[in-house]
């Protein structure tokens, strides 16, 4: 049986920087992930690293250089000719950014004298993990203090479960390998709005289905309506009030039911790209007798300083409170680190920033980037 000082279950942003800065703050850590890309390979970072943050901007650039070479460039004098799509090796341009940050992990945790332990990690009763090893053997471990950051997992639609092929997730909207000739995106959030706008731009007709009436109702008012103009002219279909009721799948494409003011409506699309936001991922994380409380939306219950309701275990990022972003997660993972060191340390969740990517372009004017 091996013994920590700490213990992390799940390494995406909240939960290798703990690991790290615990470390950095000579404790003895492990860090349990059980990430598994789509090839079967392993890899730290999270949802963030593999299948979020990272390989979208990657997408957002490229999406938007082919946009400006076919769009703007003329108007400054520079002619370049026909324009042609390779989206394959677009595709393998962002995976190579994405293996590059998730083996970055790796150097990291070897810097912070980090174990890097890939399967899956369970809490057990008395500050007990149970690990799972990728290749199936389990082992117990221990340790004084127990750190939960498992992060979140996509919420699926029942009316329109994922196959991985015509109805997918934000990972699976990333890894296309042609670009529909018409895809539907339900959700006007963060992630639909940041996927729609790279499919747009590399030629998709995108319609995006938003069962709200408002536009970015979390966003300023103005704020809301100066981005809400300037995704239609950029070509996205917004339509709002619009609730998904149900769907038909077919070999040509998927037919989507709605209902908005006009009564019941459907469009026909090739694929759809399910954004409706995201929850706690908890499966098989809490053995019997913990002691840690799961509240009726998921969320691992917590304090102020991450603190569950189990003697030395804490929960950090997707997994508890508050907005499911990578830098609030990343900051109470480093100031769990720190508290456990016996360090003064604290998050202030009253300055927590907040970004929606996208870009858009005007033939005629300076190009600008939104950091909305």
């Amino acid at each position: 049986m091996s013994h920590y000082d700490v213990i992390v279950i799940g390494g995406g942003p909240a939960g290798y920087p703990c690991a790290i800065r615990a470390g950095q703050n000579k404790l003895k850590v492990a860090c349990i992930d059980e990430w598994q890309n789509k090839d079967g390979t392993y890899a730290f970072g999270g949802t963030c690293l593999n299948a979020g943050c990272i390989p979208s901007k990657a997408m957002l650039e490229s999406s938007e250089l082919y946009h400006r070479t076919q769009h703007e460039f003329a108007v400054h004098g520079i002619k370049v000719g026909s324009v042609d799509l390779d989206l394959a090796t677009m595709q393998k341009r962002r995976a190579t950014i994405v293996k590059q940050s998730t083996v970055g992990i790796n150097s990291l945790f070897k810097a912070a004298g980090v174990t890097g332990l890939q399967g899956h990690g369970k809490l057990l009763s008395g500050n007990r993990v149970e690990f799972t090893s990728k290749d199936g053997k389990k082992e117990e471990l221990t340790a004084k203090h127990i750190v939960l950051a498992a992060g979140s997992s996509p919420t699926e639609l029942k009316s329109l479960p994922f196959d991985g092929q015509q109805v997918v997730d934000s990972w699976g909207a990333l890894e296309f390998d042609a670009v529909p000739k018409r895809l539907g995106v339900i959700g006007a959030g963060v992630i639909g709005l940041e996927l729609g706008s790279v499919w747009r731009r590399l030629g998709a007709e995108v319609v995006v289905l938003e069962a709200l009436d408002t536009f970015l109702p979390m966003t300023d008012a103005a704020v809301s309506k100066e981005a809400l103009k300037h995704f239609k002219k950029q070509g996205l279909d917004i339509r709002l009030g619009a609730k998904v009721s149900g769907a038909e799948k077919k070999k040509s494409g998927v037919t989507l039911k709605y209902t908005d003011a006009k009564g019941e409506q459907t469009v026909e699309v090739d694929k759809v790209v399910v954004a409706i936001g995201r929850r706690p991922f908890s499966k098989d994380l809490l053995g019997e007798g913990t002691g840690v409380e799961i509240d009726e939306r998921g969320f691992v219950k917590v304090d102020h300083e991450c603190r569950t309701g189990a003697a030395n275990v804490w929960a950090v990022g997707d997994l508890v409170r508050g907005p499911m972003l990578a830098h609030k997660g990343k900051e109470e993972g480093v100031v769990v680190a720190d508290l456990i060191a016996g360090k003064v340390a604290e998050v202030n969740y009253k300055a927590i920033p907040s970004v929606i990517y996208t870009a858009y372009m005007e033939i005629g004017r300076a190009s600008c980037r939104e950091r909305v």
